[in-house]
């Protein structure tokens, strides 16, 4: 019973039960406010860096919970019930989504800013060009080449494009993930109950 001494518990319940509800609740409320700051750049703007605290603290649970998970899994080790093993290989593949997530969660706020950034600069070029070539200026332009006339250079769209890209991208991962934790969690309840049921 060594492996069992060494397990993780609060209050005498193992850990992994209790972690686990961590990811249930903070992944998915990640995922839901992730996707609304997607559709919304105003909202983005407002709460982006407080989404990205939340989603960062989702996705740190899921380590914790992958490792009280294999504790409990090693103090149960003679325990055959298949649904636990299925549960255990469903949890191995929550960190890969919980981290495709979160990577896109972060490019979105980066490109966000940056598309922010080229929208202001497109919406300050007529002005400046305004400013420089008819402030002051009486000369009739009527008879000027069109090669001559004065124009602000063309802003730069690109982290706009990047900025669509990456709200699909968290779209995307934010509803995987939440699927993926939907799974885990179903298989671990079932392996639960499955086992008394059928013991």
């Amino acid at each position: 019973m060594a492996l069992a001494q060494e397990l993780i518990d609060i209050g005498g319940i193992p850990a992994h039960p209790l972690v686990v509800h961590a990811v249930v609740v903070l992944l998915p409320l990640a995922a839901i406010s992730a996707t609304l700051i997607a559709l919304a750049p105003r909202w983005r703007r407002r709460y982006g860096w407080p989404v990205l605290v939340l989603t960062a603290l989702a996705v740190a649970t899921i380590p914790l919970a992958k490792t009280t998970g294999d504790q409990l899994r090693a103090a149960l080790a003679g325990v055959q019930n298949p649904l636990i093993d299925e549960h255990q290989q469903l949890g191995d593949q929550m960190l890969p989504f919980g981290l495709a997530f979160g990577v896109a969660v972060l490019v979105l706020l980066v490109a966000g800013r940056l598309a922010d950034r080229e929208r202001a600069a497109e919406a300050a070029a007529p002005v400046h060009a305004a400013a420089t070539t008819g402030a002051g200026s009486t000369a009739d332009t009527s008879d000027a080449e069109p090669g001559n006339t004065a124009e602000a250079p063309p802003v730069s769209r690109t982290w706009r494009r990047i900025a669509v890209v990456a709200a699909a991208l968290v779209v995307t991962t934010a509803t995987a993930s939440t699927v993926q934790v939907v799974r885990v969690g179903h298989s671990g309840s079932a392996a639960v109950w499955e086992g008394v049921g059928g013991s």
